[in-house]
C-alpha cells in the first residue's frame, strides 16, 4: 500500500495549552510549542509529516480524529483531564480504527486516585507516561513503527 498516509496527527487536550506555566512542578517548565517542535522533528526523521491539534473543547478533539480517519497513519494524544471523563473521545478513537498513542507528561499513577483511571487505554496500541515531553518523541515512533507495519 505505497498510497499510505505519512502523516500522523498529535492531538493535545484540555489545558495543555498552559503548559511552561501551569504547575511547572508537575508539568515542567516546556511550553506546548516544546511539545510539538519535539513530535514534528521525531514524525520528520521517520520520513512522516505531523498535524498537531490542541483544543480545550472535546467536540474539536472529536472532529479531529474523525477527519484523521482519511488521510492519517496514527494518532498521538494527550487527552489532558478528557482521559478521565470522555466515553466520547475513547469512542471517537476506536471507531477511526488507526494506532493510537496515549501519552501523558507526568505519572498519573502516583498522583490522585481520579486519574489512575484512563478510558484512552483501553483503546491504546502504545501508553506512555511519566516523561515529561521527552514521552512524545517516543509515543511518535512506535506510531510511525506501527503505521509501517500496516501498509
Amino acid at each position: 500500500m505505497s498510497d499510505s498516509p505519512r502523516r500522523l496527527l498529535l492531538i493535545n487536550g484540555p489545558n495543555l495549552n498552559l503548559l511552561g506555566t501551569r504547575e511547572p512542578e508537575v508539568y515542567g517548565t516546556e511550553t506546548l510549542a516544546d511539545v510539538e517542535r519535539l513530535a514534528t522533528e521525531a514524525a520528520a526523521a521517520l520520513g512522516f509529516e505531523l498535524r498537531c491539534v490542541q483544543s480545550n473543547h472535546e467536540g474539536v478533539l472529536i472532529d479531529a480524529i474523525h477527519e484523521a480517519r482519511t488521510d492519517c497513519a496514527g494518532i498521538a494524544i494527550n487527552p489532558g483531564g478528557l482521559t478521565h471523563t470522555s466515553v466520547a473521545l475513547r469512542d471517537a478513537l476506536s471507531g477511526v480504527a488507526l494506532p493510537i498513542a496515549e501519552v501523558h507528561l507526568s505519572n498519573v499513577h502516583r498522583r490522585e486516585e481520579f486519574r489512575h483511571h484512563s478510558y484512552v487505554s483501553g483503546v491504546a496500541d502504545v501508553i506512555v507516561i511519566g516523561a515529561g515531553i521527552h514521552g512524545y518523541p517516543f509515543a511518535i515512533a512506535q506510531l510511525a513503527r506501527l503505521a509501517q507495519a500496516c501498509r
